[in-house]
């Protein structure tokens, strides 16, 4: 099951159901399982509204009955014909929920002719309030409305007045539309918060996926900047070997020492990496990142190699600089070496640092034309990309390209604030 697969099919409430109408809680909570096209189950407290709706349209039938009584100018077939109209529409009640429409619009031409089914028609208003929308209420109240002078008119009360009864029932009809759009507001304001903590929910965990995703390129750009510095030296001392067999016994041993040594740092780098995607930790979970201070034992390293390597550090208060800062300037000074001593061996390469607080730190790594043809390299290109990316998102621009007398150059311009 897919993660949003997943979020529609778990229960949003989980509180007590039988306090909670049933249309609102199969809204809240779906349930599966329910054929399509069934209504849901009523729930108790459906069941104790349904009942005391019956109980009143009941009661206003059998005020209506008495009413029918004590009018002697009345018919005795139009008093009966009345209140069997009044006994249907008290047992329609119970189907209000499922046709809303249907009842409040049979009651306009009930509620007319028959006394008994007044509670009813009040009913059957109310609920299509609450369960339609407004456009449908407007016109079963309207029609109501219109019908409500000519009710009067036909069989006036012996009580009240004629403008008194029908102001009167004018304004139970706008009452009962009221109460109906206010509940149904209140259902629709709760679906929307349920559908708002869905959207939070959903935007949180794409969020996260995002977080993740970022810290495992970060990751995979840091594990080509330390492999691709470990196994170039590898590749180095290993040509060597293979191309100066008759060497002096103290260069082999050398040789052979620095690619033990670059072997295992290598595998170290890349057990961390693996640990750490494993895990789901970040970056900085691991051993501590070099920073600006590194760039000697860097530089120390590529001539250990065997390397032509100059460093030129001119930063006022190296101590100073920001870690994300000294971190970016170490890996673009790596990946120039690397790509000096794939692209330009035998050349002597310069890295210089220049900068200070306020300003730009500036990092260039510079190598001149190499001697004789170099064979390309599978991949070329694909670190400068990376540097390119890592110096923006450090704030800072990253250039490359050759310079005017055949070489190389990498300059990159990080904000030191």
């Amino acid at each position: 099951m897919t993660d949003d697969k997943a979020a529609k099919a778990a229960p949003v409430y989980s509180g007590p159901r039988w306090f909670f109408p049933s249309a609102l809680i199969h809204e809240l909570d779906p349930d599966t399982s329910r054929p399509s096209g069934r209504r849901p189950r009523r729930t108790a407290r459906d069941w104790l509204v349904d009942f005391s709706c019956f109980l009143l349209a009941v009661l206003v039938g059998l005020l209506g009955a008495d009413t029918l009584r004590d009018n002697t100018d009345l018919p005795h077939a139009v008093a009966v014909l009345d209140q069997v109209l009044g006994a249907l529409s008290c047992a329609a009640v119970w189907l209000r929920r499922r046709r809303p429409l249907g009842l409040a619009v049979a009651m306009l031409p009930v509620g007319f002719v028959s006394e008994t089914s007044g509670g009813v028609a009040v009913i059957a208003l109310f609920t299509l309030a609450v369960h339609r929308p407004f456009r449908y209420v407007a016109w079963v109240a309207g029609a109501q409305l219109v019908l409500t002078p000519l009710y009067f008119w036909w069989r006036p009360d012996p009580d009240l007045p004629y403008a008194a009864i029908v102001i009167l029932f004018v304004v139970l009809t706008g009452a009962t539309v009221g109460w109906g759009m206010f509940v149904r507001s209140k259902r629709q304001l709760m679906l929307s918060l349920r559908d708002r903590a869905r959207r939070a929910e959903t935007e949180a965990r794409l969020r996260a996926e995002q977080a993740q995703r970022l810290a495992r390129e970060a990751i995979a750009r840091e594990m080509h900047d330390v492999l691709a510095h470990r196994l170039t030296l590898l590749s180095v001392h290993a040509g060597a070997l293979e191309f100066r067999p008759d060497a002096p016994r103290d260069e082999i041993a050398r040789a052979a020492g620095v690619i033990r040594e670059s072997a295992h740092e290598a595998l170290q780098d890349l057990r961390e990496i693996i640990g750490v995607l494993r895990a789901g930790e970040s970056e900085e979970a691991g051993r501590p990142q070099p920073t600006l201070a590194a760039l000697d034992t860097l530089v120390a390293e590529s001539r250990q190699a065997g390397m032509k390597a100059t460093l030129e550090q001119r930063v006022a208060d190296a101590g100073s600089v920001p870690a994300s800062v000294g971190r970016t300037a170490y890996r673009i000074a790596q990946e120039g070496l690397t790509n000096a001593r794939k692209h330009a061996p035998g050349t002597e390469v310069t890295v210089s640092v220049t900068g200070g607080p306020g300003a730009d730190l500036t990092v260039t790594v510079r190598n001149p034309a190499p001697e004789g043809d170099v064979p390309p390299v599978p991949g070329a290109g694909q670190g400068l990309i990376g540097l390119t990316e890592r110096a923006t998102l450090a704030g800072g621009t990253l250039e490359h390209g050759p310079t005017p007398d055949g070489g190389f150059e990498v300059r990159a311009c990080l904000p030191w604030r």
